[in-house]
């Protein structure tokens, strides 16, 4: 069955090491990456949802949901370009700033990109709680994503490359869980802030962002570079010195040498992205590619960065929105821990399928509850309780299948995959397919909720089904296995191994290319 049941490659080694509290430690810290992410995720569906911050920025929004009120169309209630650019320009600036910390993160190391994004992102965090208008609410917004940008380049990478082979899995999701708990404290503190009187909370709720950025900086000044990037950085005696540290064990010579041979080899690659285009890393491309493409077609980034608003619009108030938002945060951080604890056991392949029929179930449940309420009876008025319960309840199980599978996974399976020749290039094309689908279901979907209604539920469905099927047929498992041996598992593949050259022919290929450049180089008298 393609796809299925590729363990490890024949040559796959079993590198010596220990999970230190050394490394467990500098994974914590250098996770909190993830924290600034999370927390914007939260902050601007509840922000966006406030009546006070509407009036202020958004009147015509303001006055849509006031004539909508007694409307048959509670779908169209915040449709408003502006107000969804707000949302979405974040994710431009964090797509162009993943390429520009993609060439920083291989000269100069990944805690160097890590610590840039921080101090951006903090920037950003006090424009926008000392905003007066739009624009500067759009300026904030821009240096927020240049941070998140610079930090979700090199945080996965930096995960997959200090952590031990044998737990790679769960301390790469460190990274997601930081999200979610990023996205169950915003929740909290809109919920919070909202009841301050004089509508001035929206202000605390936007400033607050300064406060994961700060923990983000101090960490990564705090934090060591990873081997892999000392060695590519030349610095060879520091990068042993590191791994035997991290490693806790007396010899990593073997894995050591591994790591040496591989950036000579990477060296090789004048231009990474170019290189990316070879067939031997089709796989790694095409993953690099759909895993993000099908991440943010799951539909979760809808219930993340509008659950407030999703909610007002089925008709609960303003503080029950806030708070069924809280709820579904809580489920995100609890259901993360699941992935934590099995996805170096169960395996990447089994979290991802199982994950897809959950939500696929859960999409189908809320597709039904919603369009018979609204869909049929248009402006239902007071929902009943039992309702917004099975609606709270099918989000929150559709919610934890995304947090144990596609959430964590989707950023894990990317950074554990490329060889390190063009790994700093092909995670910035991880970021970058993320970043555009999330700008463009976060600018398109409230647009996308009132032309389509209830029936936009059927369109994440169907996406749903097809990356279930796609992970079934082309996905081989990847649990197990040490980051620099990983090319064997394509050459396993039934359907890749037509694209990866066996070793011989690798072999074979690299010196003709020697020999050519050598034949290229001029002769001296």
């Amino acid at each position: 069955m393609a796809g299925g049941g590729v363990i490890a490659s024949a040559n796959s080694k079993a590198y010596p090491g220990n999970l230190t509290f050394n490394v467990f430690i500098t994974c914590v810290v250098a996770a909190c990456g993830g924290l600034i992410f999370g927390y914007d995720i939260g902050i601007s569906g509840g922000v966006t949802s406030m009546t006070s911050f509407l009036k202020k920025f958004f009147p015509e929004v303001y006055m849509k949901e006031i004539e909508t009120i007694a409307s048959n169309n509670q779908y169209c209630k915040f449709n408003s370009t502006t107000l969804t650019m707000f949302t979405s320009s974040l994710y431009l600036a964090a797509l162009v700033a993943s390429w520009v910390a993609s060439v920083i993160t291989r000269a100069a190391g990944r805690k160097m990109s890590m610590l840039i994004g921080g101090c951006t992102f903090c920037v950003g965090a006090l424009v926008n709680a000392l905003a007066q208008n739009v624009l500067m609410l759009i300026i904030g917004r821009i240096l927020l994503g240049i941070g998140i940008g610079f930090a979700n380049q090199s945080v996965p990478l930096y995960l997959s490359e200090i952590a031990p082979y044998k737990y790679r899995g769960a301390l790469n999701v460190m990274f997601q869980l930081s999200i979610t708990i990023g996205i169950l404290v915003a929740n909290a503190v809109n919920y919070g802030f909202a009841q301050i009187e004089g509508g001035w909370g929206w202000r605390l709720s936007l400033g607050g962002a300064i406060f994961p950025a700060v923990i983000f900086i101090v960490g990564s000044l705090a934090l060591p570079d990873t081997p892999n990037s000392l060695i590519e950085r030349g610095k060879i005696e520091e990068a042993k010195e590191r791994l035997l540290k991290i490693r806790g064990v007396d010899n990593v010579d073997e894995e050591f040498n591994d790591l040496v041979a591989a950036s000579e080899q990477s060296k090789k690659i004048k231009h990474p992205w170019f290189n990316l285009l070879q067939r031997k890393y089709r796989p790694q491309l095409t993953f690099a590619i759909l895993i993000p493409f099908f991440q943010q077609l799951t539909g979760m980034n809808v219930f993340m960065f509008y659950a407030p608003v999703l909610f007002k619009t089925m008709g609960f108030g303003d503080n029950a929105s806030l708070f069924s938002a809280l709820i579904t945060g809580i489920v995100n951080s609890l259901a993360t821990l699941v992935s934590i604890f099995t996805v170096d056991k169960v395996g990447r392949r089994a979290l991802f399928l199982e994950g897809g029929i959950q939500m696929l179930i859960c999409q189908a449940i809320i597709t039904v509850a919603i369009g018979w309420k609204f869909g049929l009876q248009g402006n239902p008025g007071e929902l009943e309780k039992w309702y917004s319960i099975l609606v709270v309840v099918a989000i929150c199980v559709y919610i934890s299948a995304f947090a144990w599978s596609w959430g964590p996974l989707g950023w894990l399976v990317p950074s554990e995959i490329f060889p390190l020749e063009i790994r700093s290039a092909a995670q910035s094309v991880n970021v970058s397919v993320n970043m555009i689908f999330t700008f463009f279901i976060a600018q398109i979907f409230l647009e996308m909720l009132c032309a389509f209604r209830f029936g936009l539920f059927i369109f994440f469905m169907f996406w749903v089904l097809v990356m279930t099927i796609f992970i079934h047929k082309y996905l081989p498992e990847t649990k197990g296995i040490p980051i620099e041996e990983m090319a064997g598992i394509w050459k396993q593949h039934p359907f890749w191994k037509r694209f990866v050259p066996a070793v011989a022919d690798e072999e074979n290929v690299v010196e003709i290319t020697e020999k050519n450049q050598g034949e290229e180089e001029p002769k001296t008298t």
